[in-house]
């Protein structure tokens, strides 16, 4: 789950080329090309840069495309590319917590410093570590938990689905009869249906956790968890993690698969739609045909802003109006402690109407939009739907012709709806939502 740069971006930053085949290589895959822009449009030279990391001070990739790189730079890359990957592959992770269960729970320790379990010849080496004890079996069950979320760092910005938040999504993705749930970025989704699946003897839903935080790797299997970078498409085991995606998309049985995501909200779109796509690929080739014109079922969990640049890369994507909350992020906070109502949504291509949302927390169904919404979200028989984005009653602006905020006023200056205070004078610096100049994210015309 995430909350990276999101709407701090710089405006008049780089625009994503994407991933080139023979791209170089830092510690976290294939790095993207990148070009330099100023208002909008694309000058200047082409870059590479590290796909995960916003922030130079976790990954300081850089290259130029048309930059010659000498043979023992490139030995030199290689060899830190190797120096940074874990200490312990995922299989030696996983002989270790077959030892690690059958301590006695005295001799179960946690490295707080390491984000490590620790076997007892260990101790040692991190006697001057802080330290967990008495690791318990319902601890092991919930990593999520025992792991400190990385907060700091834009790559990884885990903001965890509140309980609430994800008890709804898997009850959703049992009601609506899947049994397999790709998981990408969910670790909180995974593990609730992991658990439940090892206590509940008649509980049939199976997840399979793609994330980029290799920590994980302690307490799941290789048929459990794969290393995984969603903004290249890069699966850190190799062939060996790749096949284990495939076989999990593989319908036996006729068992329906859906793909859950929650990414970093400052997360490049286009390079986690070109990623999804890819999964939704693998999902298409592992079928013998059945699916012809089928997309695989998904839910992209992200916030409402995003909602035109989701829409450019798949048409057949809706909006929720169901808020999605986060644990431990203070904003997104469901109800009296959060600052604010939770801009985050689901994004699906499945029918808009089977997504049954709760009544008790004032979802209702709109009968001629076919879909449940907030309860402060009216039909606007204007508009002929239900157009509020974000919980509260928008009203209809017939200028505009279309709803806005209940917060905005027509600016007969600049010819549409904006705050009272807004500054009339064009802006410089391209908008960060649809890359075009004269206006601000807030308000972009690509989000109405």
């Amino acid at each position: 789950g995430a909350m990276a740069a999101g709407e701090g971006e710089p405006r008049g930053g780089p625009a994503l080329l994407g991933l080139v085949p023979a791209a170089p290589r830092c510690p976290h895959g294939p790095a993207l090309l990148f070009v330099k822009t100023s208002q909008g449009k694309e000058e200047g030279r082409r870059f590479y840069a590290c796909s995960a990391c916003r922030d130079r001070k976790d990954c300081n990739f850089f290259q130029w495309e048309d930059e010659k790189v000498s043979e023992s730079r490139l030995a030199a890359r290689e060899e830190y590319n190797r120096n940074h990957q874990p200490v312990f592959t995922h299989r030696q992770n996983v002989e270790r917590y077959k030892n690690f269960v059958l301590l006695p729970l005295s001799k179960r320790r946690f490295c707080q410093e390491c984000q490590q379990l620790l076997l007892p010849a260990e101790w040692e080496k991190h006697s001057d570590h802080q330290f967990l004890c008495a690791i318990s079996t319902a601890q092991l069950k919930s990593p999520s938990q025992l792991l400190y979320p990385l907060e700091n760092k834009k790559t990884n910005a885990q903001y965890l689905f509140a309980d609430r938040s994800c008890r709804f999504l898997l009850e959703l993705i049992t009601d609506l009869g899947f049994r397999r749930v790709l998981s990408v970025g969910t670790p909180r989704l995974h593990e609730i249906i992991q658990s439940k699946a090892s206590q509940e003897e008649d509980f049939r839903v199976r997840s399979l956790l793609l994330d980029i935080d290799f920590r994980y790797s302690q307490f799941y299997t290789e048929d459990e968890f794969c290393h995984y970078n969603m903004f290249n498409h890069y699966f850190f085991g190799g062939e060996g993690a790749h096949e284990t995606c495939r076989k999990f998309l593989h319908q036996d049985n006729g068992e329906r698969v859906i793909m859950v995501t929650d990414p970093p909200f400052g997360g490049l779109v286009e390079a986690l739609a070109s990623s999804f796509k890819k999964l939704m690929a693998m999902w298409k080739e592992t079928e013998d045909g059945g699916h012809n014109s089928q997309e695989m079922p998904t839910f992209w969990i992200f916030p409402y802003f995003f909602e035109s640049r989701i829409l450019e890369f798949f048409p057949s994507f809706s909006m929720m109006d169901y808020q999605v909350d986060y644990d431990n992020h203070a904003l997104y906070k469901h109800g009296k402690t959060g600052r604010r109502q939770s801009p985050v949504r689901i994004f699906t291509n499945l029918t808009p109407s089977m997504i049954v949302l709760p009544m008790e927390e004032g979802y209702r169904f709109c009968t001629i939009c076919q879909r449940y919404v907030s309860s402060g979200n009216q039909h606007c028989e204007m508009c002929n739907s239900c157009t509020s984005k974000d919980g509260r009653q928008w009203k209809h602006c017939v200028l505009c012709k279309k709803c806005v905020k209940p917060s905005w006023f027509h600016c007969s200056n600049c010819n549409c709806c904006a705050l009272q205070n807004h500054a009339c004078e064009k802006t410089d610096a391209g908008c960060f939502v649809c890359g075009k100049a004269g206006h601000k994210r807030s308000t972009c015309p690509s989000l109405s």
